[in-house]
């Protein structure tokens, strides 16, 4: 409000001048001159009051506008901080129950092998040579399949997967087609 303070004592002090500016004996005439130029300065007055209002509005809404513009912005880097740290919580969770599962897998692996091969020794123990060579070749078989899986997982090394082919036709066929009972003239 003390933006107007200039422009209300401007206009008193305007008036005051005006009035005393006038000789002490006013006529009908002169008070109309009197009215008619403290109606300009009112005028004047209020057009200034206004422009100043205008200004202080748009100095206000610009004010507001950068402090919202600052809050958003703090909010979208707070949100994406809390993105961030959320994302790498539920990795970690994820990679620490992957190991856990690896583990145990590993582990049910290895028993299950080792207890194949003991199988096995005792079984060429007991003279049951054959069955005995079985199970130690499947235990091994499973123990070099199983190291190879794990040390492609190490490496990051992917096997290429070999795709059967497909059956080509042969002469043989072309042939056959050929010579069939339905083609045959009697």
């Amino acid at each position: 409000m003390l933006r107007f303070l200039p422009g209300v004592i401007l206009l008193q002090l305007a008036s005051v001048a005006l009035v005393l500016y006038y000789p002490k004996t006013v006529t009908g005439m002169v008070w109309l001159e009197i009215i008619a130029l403290l109606l300009i300065f009112s005028v004047l007055a209020s057009l200034w009051f206004s422009s100043v209002n205008a200004h202080s509005n748009k100095d206000a809404v610009a004010e507001a506008k950068e402090k919202f513009a600052r809050e958003r912005e703090a909010l979208r880097v707070h949100t994406e901080r809390e993105k961030a740290r959320i994302t790498a919580k539920s990795h970690q969770q994820i990679q620490k129950e992957t190991r856990r599962a690896h583990t145990q897998a590993n582990i049910k692996v290895t028993s299950a092998i080792a207890g194949l091969a003991g199988l096995g020794t005792l079984m060429l123990f007991t003279q049951f040579l054959s069955i005995g060579m079985i199970a130690l070749s499947l235990a091994g078989g499973g123990m070099v399949g199983y190291i190879a899986r794990f040390k492609q997982e190490r490496g990051g090394k992917q096997l290429k997967v070999i795709e059967p082919e497909k059956p080509r036709k042969s002469l043989l066929h072309k042939a056959q087609k050929v010579i069939s009972p339905s083609n045959r003239s009697v």
